[in-house]
C-alpha cells in the first residue's frame, strides 16, 4: 500500500471529482420543513438517478453511484455502480442486500427487510454489467474491492438512513455479506447470510461427494444418476441434436473450446442442478427408466435442469466475473461420478479457468478463503448463517468457533438453495427472527421478553417478496 500521505492525497482528488459528478445538488427543505427523499439521495456526491418506479407504501429508486476502480488508488479512475433503494422511512432500519451478481431493477424485498419492516439498499456487484469499469482491469475484481464498494455506499447513505443497518444476501450474496463483515466489521449491526458456500481448501472437496451419496432418497438418486449416465452413453446422437440447436440459435463455443466440452459440462451439472433448485417431490418428473427413455426425454430432462445454452459463449459471458472470482479467490467444487464408467467421462468437472476467455489472466490465491474462515470462526458477532439440508452448496458451510458471539448456523430441513428463515424449524425460526429484529433495533417488547413470539413486522407481499425467477446455472452459487 502507498504511504498514508500519498493515499490521502489521492482520496482527496477523488472526492473532489465525485463532488461534481452526476446530479449531486444541495437538498433544500420543502414547504413543510422536510426534504424529499429523492433530493436527499441525489445530494450525495457521485449519486445520480436512472429512474424511479412507483410501488405502494415505498419509493423505489434505481441509481448510479460513482466508485473508484481501485479503492487503494482512488485517483486511478472511476466507474458507475448501479444500486437500488427501496425507501420506506428514514426512521426505520435499513437492510443492505446483494445477490453477488447483477441487481434487479424491479422492486423486491429480501426476507430480513420484511422481518424488520425497513428500507433496503441493493448493490450490483462490480464487473457485472453495466457496473463494469471500461476498460476492465480484472485484477481489481476481488472480495476486498467489492467490500470497499459496500463500505463507501454505506458511509454515504448512513447520513440519510441513520438507524441500524443489516447486511444480507443469498448464495454468492451471502458470501459477499460475510466478506464485507470480515473487512468492515464496524459498519453493520448484524449479518444474515443465506446458503453461503465456504470453500476453505479448494483442492479438498470430498464433502460434496459425501453429500451426493446420501441426499434425498435412494430412488431419487438412482433416477438422476441413470439419466446423467445415459446422456453420456448417447453422446453421439444427442450431440448432433446439440449442434443443430446451437446452429439454430447462433451459439458458439470459443471460450470452453468445443461443443463436446460444453455438452459434457451441461450433463455433469445435471444432478447438482437438480438438488440445488428442486426437491424430492420433483423426482416424479425424472425418467424412472433412463435406459428405455427416448433421446428426446433424456435431452429434455437435462436441458430443463442444466440448460444446454449455458456453456455457449453467449451463456457464459454474463457470468465471466463469477468464474473469474471462483478461479482466483472463491474456489470451486470438484465432484466425482462413481455411477458412470470412466470411458464415458472425457473431461470431468472443468475448472473455472475453462469458462473465462483466455485473454483474461487468472491466478488462484489459496490464502483468501482461509483468512475469511478463520475470521468468522473467531470473530463472528451478530451473524446468522442459514443453509438448506438438500442444497449441495451447503456441504461446505461456514462454522462458528469459541470466539463467535451472538451468532448462529441453522439448517432448514428438506430445503434447497432457496432456504430461508421461514423454512427453519419453529424454535430456530423464532430465535432467528428475534435476533434479526434485535440487531436492527426494532424488536417489540413482547419479543424481547419472549423470542418465541417473534414474527416478521411487515405483512407478506406476493409481488414484493417474490424471488426473481431468473435463469440460474447449476454450478453457480
Amino acid at each position: 500500500m502507498r504511504k498514508a500521505l500519498r493515499w490521502l492525497l489521492a482520496l482527496t482528488v477523488l472526492i473532489g471529482t465525485l463532488g461534481t459528478a452526476g446530479a449531486a445538488t444541495a437538498a433544500e427543505p420543502d414547504a413543510t420543513g422536510t426534504t424529499d427523499i429523492k433530493e436527499r439521495l441525489l445530494a450525495i456526491p457521485g449519486m445520480s438517478l436512472i429512474e424511479e418506479k412507483p410501488y405502494t407504501g415505498y419509493r423505489f429508486f434505481v441509481l448510479n453511484y460513482t466508485q473508484p476502480v481501485d479503492h487503494r488508488r482512488p485517483s486511478k479512475g472511476t466507474f458507475q455502480q448501479r444500486i437500488t433503494v427501496l425507501h420506506k422511512d428514514t426512521a426505520r432500519p435499513t437492510v443492505f442486500y446483494t445477490g453477488g451478481y447483477s441487481v434487479s431493477t424491479t422492486p423486491r424485498r429480501a426476507e430480513p427487510t420484511q422481518i424488520v419492516d425497513g428500507n433496503q439498499v441493493s448493490m450490483e456487484y462490480r464487473f457485472f454489467t453495466p457496473s463494469r469499469p471500461e476498460p476492465a482491469d480484472w485484477s481489481k475484481l476481488d472480495i476486498w474491492q467489492a467490500a470497499s464498494d459496500q463500505h463507501r455506499i454505506f458511509t454515504a447513505l448512513k447520513k440519510v438512513y441513520s438507524e441500524n443497518w443489516l447486511s444480507t444476501g443469498g448464495s454468492k450474496g451471502g458470501m459477499t455479506a460475510t466478506y464485507y463483515e470480515r473487512f468492515y466489521p464496524k459498519d453493520m449491526d448484524g449479518v444474515v447470510a443465506y446458503v453461503a458456500p465456504n470453500d476453505v481448501v479448494n483442492k479438498e472437496d470430498s464433502a460434496y461427494d459425501r453429500f451426493f451419496r446420501t441426499v434425498g432418497t435412494e430412488e431419487c438418486r438412482d433416477r438422476l444418476n441413470g439419466v446423467q449416465r445415459e446422456a453420456l452413453v448417447r453422446r453421439a446422437p444427442l450431440e448432433k441434436k446439440y449442434a443443430a440447436y446451437a446452429a439454430e440459435n447462433g451459439y458458439t463455443f470459443d471460450t470452453i473450446g468445443s461443443l463436446d466440452r460444453a455438452y459434457e459440462a451441461v450433463v455433469l451439472d445435471y444432478v447438482w442442478g437438480f438438488w440445488q433448485y428442486s426437491t424430492v417431490a420433483d423426482c416424479q418428473d425424472i425418467p424412472a427408466d433412463a435406459k428405455n427413455a427416448t433421446d428426446d426425454e433424456i435431452w429434455t430432462s437435462v436441458d430443463t435442469i442444466s440448460g444446454f445454452s449455458f456453456y455457449t459463449d453467449q451463456g457464459l459471458s454474463p457470468y465471466t466475473p463469477y468464474y473469474y472470482q471462483a478461479g482466483t479467490q472463491l474456489g470451486a467444487p470438484t465432484i466425482h461420478f462413481p455411477h458412470i464408467e470412466k470411458k464415458y467421462v472425457r473431461y470431468g468437472y472443468q475448472p473455472p479457468r475453462n469458462f473465462v476467455p483466455r485473454s483474461v489472466e487468472m491466478k488462484f490465491q489459496p490464502y483468501v478463503m482461509r483468512d475469511v474462515d478463520t475470521w468468522v470462526r473467531h470473530n463472528a458477532r451478530h451473524m446468522l448463517f442459514v443453509y438448506g439440508e438438500n442444497d449441495p452448496w451447503g456441504a461446505e458451510p461456514f462454522r462458528l468457533g469459541k470466539g463467535a458471539r451472538d451468532s448462529y448456523v441453522f439448517t432448514a430441513p428438506g430445503m434447497n438453495h432457496g432456504a430461508n428463515v421461514a423454512g427453519l424449524v419453529d424454535k430456530e425460526k423464532a430465535l432467528a427472527t428475534a435476533r434479526i429484529q434485535e440487531w436492527a433495533g426494532v424488536a417489540p417488547t413482547a419479543v424481547q421478553a419472549n423470542p418465541a413470539a417473534a414474527k416478521p413486522l411487515a405483512k407478506f407481499d406476493a409481488k414484493l417478496d417474490k424471488r426473481d425467477a431468473e435463469l440460474r446455472h447449476a454450478l453457480r452459487p
